[in-house]
């Protein structure tokens, strides 16, 4: 594919050169530039243009940039996995690593393994878009990840002999110790917020330990009363966009649970407000299928959910915990009544007990008193 500038009536424009099914094309495109004075700018979109054009139709030059090479990966990474995945690559990359390999301007089969040391050593150091601190070690490895996927994508079309992110050194990733409520002050918390339209999504959060998704993912076809149960089988989620999946996070997270007497009456409510309102709101109602909506039907941004419970916490002068942190406050609770981590996992919806170890092994606190008042019972010596 090759190109070139002309110029009519006064203002650049992009001509392209293409042949499809064995005819040649040449579109014009408008580059929105006047021809005087910006000749370097028409010249810096043509290459531009071109450089996508190749991208986007798998022609990939043995001295393509690197950066231009990560972007052609986000397009097979997008066929790939699913859109809450792609948006989170697409943002890393657009905020991070994009930026900072445009650039350097090097090419592909210019990248080496101090180069990518260099790149993660300067986020590491200050990295932060608040430019006070460098990213946390978690996060250093999914910009790994994109940077190491890119590369391995580059080495099996025989661009690259080798993969040099396997060696990359990144520093210890610290053990997050999650925050979290206990019965006291969940149920300060409850008393506190009894009255906002968001409290029966809070008093579920933390009964059931859900993820946030799974909260705002709940449908009505989720919701047996007969049966007396309730099923994790829909999400919502956010990384840049609203993205709806009538999925779980893994095969783990689809999951049961019995509805206890408060959420059956939960339930019921929002059921019999929902019916109200379709009343009231008639033609203006927005149907949907989901269990907690707005008055007019509309289903909550999980964004907005995180924003209300921060500022309530602020509000009543309770201690700050993020939302998710409900769930921590879940699995908090049923240690400290005696179940055990395969419980805490199963309720939870982790797909491996390691994970649930991990975050909540510390907390396992009454199955370490058993341990101990049973072997302090076996040496105790008679005085």
């Amino acid at each position: 594919m090759t190109g070139c500038l002309q110029i009519k009536n006064g203002m650049y424009y992009i001509v392209l050169s293409t042949y499809e099914n064995g005819k040649r094309k040449r579109p014009w495109i408008a580059t929105g530039l006047p021809a005087k004075g910006n000749k370097r700018k028409a010249e810096q979109m043509l290459r531009e243009k071109l450089h996508k054009c190749e991208l986007q139709s798998g022609i990939i030059r043995s001295d393509v940039l690197f950066s231009d090479y990560v972007r052609h990966w986000l397009t097979i990474a997008r066929r790939k996995v699913d859109e809450v995945t792609y948006q989170g690559y697409l943002c890393l990359a657009n905020t991070h690593v994009l930026p900072y390999f445009d650039a350097l301007g090097i090419k592909l089969q210019d990248v080496t393994l101090p180069v990518l040391q260099a790149y993660i050593d300067e986020k590491q150091t200050r990295g932060r878009k608040d430019e006070k601190g460098g990213l946390s070690a978690r996060s250093l490895r999914m910009h790994k990840n994109i940077l190491h996927q890119t590369l391995d994508e580059a080495v099996k079309a025989n661009l690259l002999p080798s993969n040099p992110s396997q060696y990359l050194v990144l520093p210890k990733q610290e053990r997050h110790e999650a925050r979290f409520y206990n019965a006291q002050q969940l149920q300060a918390l409850f008393d506190a917020i009894r009255d906002e339209p968001i409290y029966p999504m809070v008093k579920i959060t933390a009964l059931y330990g859900l993820r946030r998704s799974e909260l705002l993912g709940l449908k009505w076809d989720s919701i047996d009363f007969d049966a007396g149960t309730m099923t994790i089988r829909h999400t919502v989620a956010k990384v840049t966009s609203i993205v709806e999946k009538d999925k779980t996070k893994n095969a783990s997270s689809r999951r049961s649970f019995p509805l206890t007497e408060e959420a059956r009456s939960i339930f019921a409510a929002a059921r019999a407000a929902q019916a109200q309102n379709r009343r009231l709101f008639g033609r203006e109602y927005h149907a949907s299928d989901y269990v907690f909506t707005w008055p007019d039907g509309r289903p909550y941004s999980p964004d907005y959910i995180t924003d209300k419970f921060s500022t309530l916490l602020r509000k009543h002068d309770l201690p700050h915990i993020r939302f998710h942190e409900l769930r921590h406050s879940c699995a908090s609770l049923l240690l400290n009544n005696g179940f055990g981590l395969k419980d805490v996992q199963e309720w939870l919806g982790h797909s491996d007990i390691k994970m649930t170890a991990n975050i909540y092994g510390h907390l396992d606190v009454a199955r370490k008193q058993n341990i101990a008042d049973r072997l302090s019972g076996s040496l105790a010596e008679k005085w």
